[in-house]
C-alpha cells in the first residue's frame, strides 16, 4: 500500500524477483513503505509508557518490565504473529484485511452465515484502517517536530503550525504521485534505521546491565507488581508494534522474503537497540522521561535529528496515505463503497494512482484531529485502538483460513491463535481504557465507514433486487427481435449491465423509443471475483448470440483498475468487430426512490442514497472515452 509500487509478487502477478540484486533492490525499497510507520514508534512509546496517564516512574524496576513488555510484544506479535503465519495467507500474493476477508470468503466448505460474519469482519477491519490512516500522519509527524521543544523550548508556539504545513504540503503532493519521492524513501528509511541503532548503542555501552529486560521474567515481574497499572501500561506498549499490519498489507507489492529480510535483519535489531538505549538513559537520568528519544542525541545532532525525524514520519505518512487509496480502490470494485474518481499518476508503476476525494478528506480529518488534540501524547490516547481493532480481526480470519484451507490440526491452531487472540484482545482492552481520553475518535470513525459500506452493500443487493424483477431474458429478447423492421446504423454499441443473463435497460430504452439496434451490439458485464489479479488468459469470455448481438464478460481483481475501451480491443480476433471511432457506450444512471415496499431500513435506504449522489459515472470508473458515452436514466424504486 504504500508510496512506490515497485515489484511483485511470487505468484507471478506483476512480476517475481529475479537474484539477489533484485532481492536486495526490493529489502531495501521495503524499508521505505513498509516499515516507516513502525519505524518511528520509538519516538514516542517509551515516553507514553511512562507518562501522567500511566503514573508508571522510571525506577529500575520498571524501565526493565516496559523494555521486556515492549521486547516480547514485538517478538511475539510482529515476528510471530506478522512474519511466520500471517504473511503465509498470500491471495494470489496479496495481503491486507479486505484481500484476507476475500480468501476466506471464498473457501467452499464455509457455511453462508459464516462466510457473511467473515464478510463483516472484513468490512470492520477495513473501517478500523481508515481510522489508522487520520491517526498516524497526525501523532507520526507532530511527534517528530515536538524535537524542537527539547532543542529549544521558546520554539514551542511553532509546533504546531509547522506540523500543519508539513502535513498541508505532503498531501497537496499527492496529486503528483509518489513514484518520483519514492525513490528517496528506500535510502532516508535505512539512514533512519542506522541513526536509531547508534543512538542506541552508544547508551548501551555506558549501561549494559539494561539487557536483563530480553528476560520475560521482567515483563512477568512487572506485571504482578503493577497489578492494574501494568494493564494501563499495555496501552502505551501498543505504540512499539502500531504499523504491523503493513507487514502484512504490502506484501503484494514487494513480496514475503524481502519483508522478512528487512525485519530480521535490520529493522527488529534497530528498534530493540534503540527501546534499549532510551531504557539505559532513563536508568541513568530518570528526568530523561520528558522526551527519552530526543535526548539520547548529543547537542549538536539535535536539530539534523529533527529534520531526519520529520522526513522519516512523512514517510510513515505517505504509506497510509497510499494505503488509504488502495483500500478505497478495493472497496469500490468489491462493491462495498461507491466508485470513485481515480487518477494514474504513472504511464509505467503499476498502482500508482490518486483519488482526490479520498486525499482531501483524509487531510481534513487529519487537521481536526491535530487542531483538536494539539500533541502526540493527547493523539497517542486515540492511536491504540484503531491498530489492536485490526490485528484482531486480522488474527480470526487467518484462524479461519489456517483450519479451512490450511488443514492445520484444531490440537495445533488453537494453542497457536488462542495465544494471538489473547494477546490482542488484551492490547485492545487495555486501549479502550481510554475511550474517554481520545479513544473514542477511532471508533466513531471506524464506525462510520462500517455503516457506510455495510449499508452500501445493502444498497447494491436491493438494487440488483429490483433490477431482476423488471427486467427482460435476454433470450427472450433476441426472440422478438426483427432486425428488418429497426434502424441499424454502423459500428459497434457496447451497453453495460450488471447482469449477463438479461439485457441491460438502457437497450430496451434503445429498441422501444428509438428503435436503433446497432449493425454489432455488446452487452458487456465487469465482474471483480475474489482475487487480487485476473491472469489476461481468463480476462474476457465473448459469446455470440446472433443478429450481430454478443455477449462480453471482462474480469478484473479487487488490485487492477479497469480499462474497458483496451481490453475490448483485444477481442477484436474473437469476432467482436472493434473500431474505437465508430463505437458507442451506453450506460444507465440510475435514481433512487423510495418504494412502498421497502427492501432497506429508513436509515439504511437514506445512507445509500446519499452516497450515490457522490459516486462517480461507470464511464470515468472504467476508463470509457466521454465523448462516446450515452447515458440513460431510470428510476428505481428500493
Amino acid at each position: 500500500m504504500g508510496g512506490e509500487t515497485i515489484s511483485m509478487t511470487a505468484n507471478g502477478s506483476p512480476g517475481q524477483p529475479a537474484g539477489n540484486k533484485r532481492t536486495a533492490a526490493l529489502t531495501l525499497a521495503a524499508l521505505g513503505v513498509v516499515f516507516g510507520d513502525i519505524g518511528t514508534s520509538p519516538l514516542y512509546t517509551v515516553k507514553e509508557c511512562f507518562s501522567e496517564y500511566t503514573g508508571i516512574h522510571p525506577t529500575p524496576e520498571n524501565v526493565l518490565g516496559i523494555l521486556s513488555l515492549i521486547t516480547w510484544a514485538l517478538i511475539l506479535i510482529v515476528t510471530m504473529k506478522y512474519v511466520a503465519v500471517v504473511m503465509r495467507a498470500d491471495n494470489k500474493g496479496e495481503g491486507g484485511v479486505l484481500a484476507l476477508m476475500a480468501l476466506v470468503s471464498r473457501q467452499s466448505n464455509i457455511p453462508e452465515r459464516r462466510r457473511r460474519i467473515y464478510l463483516m469482519l472484513g468490512i470492520a477491519g477495513a473501517a478500523l484502517f481508515y481510522g489508522d490512516c487520520l491517526l498516524t500522519p497526525a501523532v507520526s509527524v507532530l511527534s517528530a517536530v515536538e524535537g524542537l521543544n527539547v532543542a529549544t523550548p521558546a520554539l514551542e508556539p511553532l509546533v504546531l503550525p509547522i506540523a500543519l504545513g508539513v502535513l498541508c504540503g505532503l498531501f497537496t503532493v499527492q496529486r503528483f504521485g509518489t513514484a518520483g519521492v519514492g525513490r528517496w524513501f528506500g535510502p532516508i528509511t535505512l539512514l533512519w534505521f542506522v541513526v536509531l541503532f547508534a543512538l542506541g548503542i552508544r547508551q548501551l555501552v555506558d549501561n549494559p546491565g539494561v539487557l536483563a529486560a530480553l528476560s520475560p521474567h521482567h515483563a512477568v515481574a512487572f506485571t504482578r507488581a503493577n497489578g492494574f497499572v501494568a494493564f494501563l501500561a499495555l496501552g502505551a506498549v501498543t505504540l512499539a508494534v502500531t504499523g504491523a499490519e503493513a507487514l502484512y498489507a504490502d506484501m503484494g507489492h514487494f513480496g514475503a522474503k524481502p519483508i522478512r529480510m528487512a525485519w530480521l535483519g535490520l529493522v527488529l535489531p534497530a528498534l530493540l537497540v534503540n527501546y534499549y538505549g532510551q531504557g539505559a538513559l532513563l536508568l541513568a537520568n530518570p528526568a530523561a522521561v520528558a522526551n527519552p528519544f530526543f535526548l539520547l542525541a548529543p547537542d549538536w545532532a539535535l536539530y539534523p535529528l529533527v529534520g531526519l525525524a520529520t522526513a522519516a514520519t512523512v514517510i510513515a505518512s505517505q504509506a497510509t496515505i497510499s494505503g488509504a487509496f488502495s483500500m478505497a480502490t478495493q472497496a469500490s470494485l468489491l462493491g462495498l463503497s461507491p466508485r470513485v474518481h481515480i487518477e494514474h499518476t504513472s504511464a509505467s508503476e503499476f498502482g500508482q494512482v490518486y483519488l482526490p476525494v479520498v486525499n482531501w478528506l483524509q487531510l481534513a480529518g487529519i487537521i481536526v484531529l491535530v487542531l483538536a488534540f494539539k500533541s502526540s501524547s493527547n493523539l497517542a490516547a486515540a492511536y491504540g485502538i484503531a491498530v489492536t481493532g485490526t490485528m484482531l480481526v486480522t488474527s480470526v480470519l487467518v484462524f479461519a483460513l489456517a483450519v479451512r484451507a490450511w488443514k492445520w490440526p484444531w490440537q495445533f491452531s488453537i494453542p497457536v491463535f488462542g495465544l494471538f487472540i489473547v494477546i490482542d484482545s488484551s492490547l485492545l482492552s487495555a486501549n479502550m481504557l481510554k475511550f474517554l481520553d481520545g479513544g473514542w475518535v477511532p471508533l466513531v470513525i471506524a464506525a462510520a465507514m462500517f455503516l457506510a459500506m455495510w449499508s452500501w452493500l445493502r444498497g447494491r443487493i436491493a438494487v440488483a433486487q429490483r433490477e431482476r424483477e423488471d427486467s427482460l431474458p435476454l433470450e427472450a429478447l433476441l426472440g422478438s427481435i426483427n432486425p428488418g423492421r429497426l434502424h441499424r446504423p454502423q459500428g459497434t454499441a457496447v451497453y453495460l449491465t450488471a447482469f449477463s443473463g438479461n439485457a441491460p435497460r438502457c437497450l430496451l430504452h434503445n429498441l422501444k423509443h428509438n428503435e436503433v439496434l446497432h449493425e454489432h451490439v455488446a452487452l458487456l458485464t465487469v465482474e471483480v471475483p475474489d482475487v487480487p489479479y485476473v491472469s489476461p488468459e481468463n480476462r474476457s469470455q465473448i459469446t455470440h448470440l446472433g443478429k450481430g448481438v454478443h455477449r462480453i464478460v471482462l474480469r478484473y481483481g479487487f488490485m487492477e483498475q479497469p480499462e474497458v475501451p483496451r481490453d475490448l480491443e483485444r477481442l477484436d480476433d474473437k469476432g467482436l468487430p472493434f473500431d474505437p471511432m465508430r463505437t458507442s457506450y451506453f450506460v444507465g444512471r440510475n435514481s433512487f426512490t423510495a418504494s412502498s415496499k421497502p427492501l432497506l431500513p429508513r436509515w439504511q435506504r437514506k445512507l445509500f442514497l446519499t452516497q450515490s449522489r457522490f459516486a462517480a459515472s461507470a464511464g470515468d470508473f472504467f476508463g470509457l472515452p466521454a465523448n462516446r458515452v450515452v447515458e440513460l436514466g431510470s428510476r428505481i424504486e428500493i
